[in-house]
């Protein structure tokens, strides 16, 4: 994957946020922040460089680019993090001012048809059978019209947390879904397997506020 382009532009917006948020979870000094920083850009740069390129119907690359983010700050960090602090901090990294209008806007498309039907799509893609960092998704509308549910029997986030040899720290990606769920304000989201705890699969299921 080239790092011009998306990798760069996600770098641009959250690098700042994941750098101040060192010294709020870790309790590290801005002096020791910025240096975790520094070097978690040029880890970041590699870990994308040896990613493969994404179709360009593949919704799901930005999820790949986030976890590559993550996984750059946590092997650049003194010491490595317990589940608890990197979960609460990942939150707090990622919600952003932009991230929270992002989830605001998304919310409001939330439901519609073409919400649905780009799900139907995503389903259909089974991008995760090419491409070994992507997902694979069934999608199943609620019989009461209550909502949806999106299940994944592959999750390209296990597979590079598991290449980069931080694979018991992968819940803490996935306890962000509940965040923005929450920040969407259109959905109450709910959970009960992850592929990352020893689950059957990763269900995602998103019932309609009323």
């Amino acid at each position: 994957m080239k790092y011009l382009g998306k990798p760069a532009g996600m770098w641009a917006l959250f690098a700042g946020s994941f750098e101040k948020h060192l010294t709020v979870e870790f309790d590290l000094t801005a002096e020791q922040a910025k240096d975790v920083a520094a070097r978690a850009k040029k880890k970041y740069r590699e870990i994308i460089a040896k990613l493969p390129e994404f179709d360009k119907r593949d919704r799901f690359e930005m999820n790949i680019v986030n976890c590559a983010m993550l996984a750059a700050f946590i092997l650049c960090m003194p010491q490595r993090p317990n589940i608890k602090t990197l979960t609460d901090y990942y939150a707090a990294a990622m919600m952003t001012p932009t991230m929270k209008a992002f989830c605001r806007a998304s919310g409001k498309k939330k439901f519609t048809p073409k919400d649905i039907e780009g799900m139907k799509a995503t389903a259909k893609l089974r991008a995760g059978d090419h491409n070994p960092y992507s997902w694979n998704m069934d999608f199943f509308e609620y019989e009461d019209g209550s909502g949806y549910e999106a299940r994944f029997t592959t999750c390209g986030i296990c597979t590079l947390m598991q290449v980069l040899g931080l694979y018991d720290l992968t819940p803490a990606l996935c306890h962000l879904d509940y965040t923005m769920s929450d920040a969407g304000g259109a959905s109450g989201f709910v959970r009960e397997y992850t592929l990352a705890s020893g689950g059957p699969y990763c269900d995602c299921g998103y019932h309609k506020k009323q």
